[in-house]
């Protein structure tokens, strides 16, 4: 029992958490679903096919992709970002900037379904070469890399080709020295001087992407990507100057990532810039949730929007997530 002359607290923040009704007037961070950008592998087939390291998410046919689409602007998600996994790969990732690629006809048939939803042009070679590297691979000094350079005009024929097909935004994510620079040059010169370049400036040579890997059928068959991305531990210049030479080439939205593991770098690049911030919630920062879940060790909902919520605190203006169409319908519902 207190002593009568222990004197109480004069301020009380629990007053302010006791109902869901006081806690909602006093959020600071506020997560809705037109935050989300739901990210789509497309495929040749004719029929879905499952992914075994990303549960609930599914390789769609254009058909199929549509339909996806479609349920995604139901939820209020203004956009989705397509990665395309072709039939045929080879050393230069041929279909990636060809006119009938399958980003291509799949951007096309979603603009013509739904022409109000973004459509986001995931630009990159990666899921489209024979060797699963982004680019122009040569060796140098007896290691396997990507020749820069060259590999800037395939990524600038990529990115006028999903404009062509009617892609809203290109997102270059090789970590080329200078590709914003060629894919704003390129855009400019074809007559789409009015598409944004949503840049991967920051982004790290994780171990979070396994399951994308597997998903696109992207990993390396010779060397590794720390040649070009990011050294999870090159800390806070690197990731500064990586953004301020994507701002400096006309870069319209900066992302980092991935994001649960560098909420700090986000911050950091957040109060640096002013331009929109995407945090992209990866392929393995979803599959660790989802496996948790079906252990029973978690409660998924729960899990989910509190990362999400995380992610807008450090900054985020939007987040690209599988969980996005889940996470849309929890939001309905409370």
């Amino acid at each position: 029992m207190l002593s009568p002359m222990t004197p109480l607290p004069t301020q009380r923040p629990r007053r302010l958490r006791r109902t869901p009704g006081l806690r909602a007037l006093t959020r600071e961070t506020r997560l809705s679903p037109e935050q989300f950008i739901f990210p789509m592998f497309v495929h040749e087939g004719q029929s879905d096919s499952e992914i075994s390291t990303m549960p609930g998410v599914l390789r769609h046919s254009i058909p199929s992709a549509v339909e996806k689409a479609r349920e995604t602007q139901g939820l209020d998600i203004p956009a989705v970002i397509l990665f395309g996994i072709p039939d045929v790969k080879d050393e230069v990732g041929t279909q990636a900037y060809a006119d009938e690629g399958v980003v291509q006809r799949a951007t096309r048939a979603i603009k013509e379904a739904l022409p109000d939803l973004v459509v986001i042009a995931d630009t990159c070679l990666c899921e489209y070469t024979s060797h699963g590297h982004c680019g122009h691979l040569h060796e140098v000094s007896g290691q396997w890399t990507v020749d820069n350079d060259p590999t800037l005009e395939l990524l600038a024929q990529t990115a006028v080709s999903q404009a062509r097909a009617g892609a809203d935004i290109i997102a270059p994510s090789a970590m080329m020295d200078g590709q914003v620079a060629a894919i704003r040059a390129a855009l400019d010169g074809a007559g789409f001087a009015h598409i944004p370049v949503m840049s991967y400036a920051v982004k790290y040579a994780s171990a979070y992407y396994g399951p994308f890997r597997e998903a696109a059928g992207s990993a390396p068959s010779k060397g590794d990507r720390a040649s070009y991305q990011m050294d999870p531990a090159g800390g806070y210049r690197e990731a500064l100057r990586e953004a301020r030479l994507d701002v400096e080439q006309g870069a319209d939205y900066l992302m980092v990532k991935p994001t649960l593991a560098y909420l700090d770098v986000m911050r950091t690049v957040r109060d640096a810039f002013d331009l929109p911030m995407i945090a992209y919630n990866v392929s393995g920062e979803y599959s660790l949730i989802k496996a948790a879940a079906q252990l029973g060790y978690i409660d998924e909902r729960r899990t989910v929007l509190e990362t999400l919520t995380g992610m807008v605190r450090a900054g985020a203006d939007a987040i690209i997530t599988y969980h996005a169409l889940d996470a849309a319908r929890w939001l309905r519902e409370s």
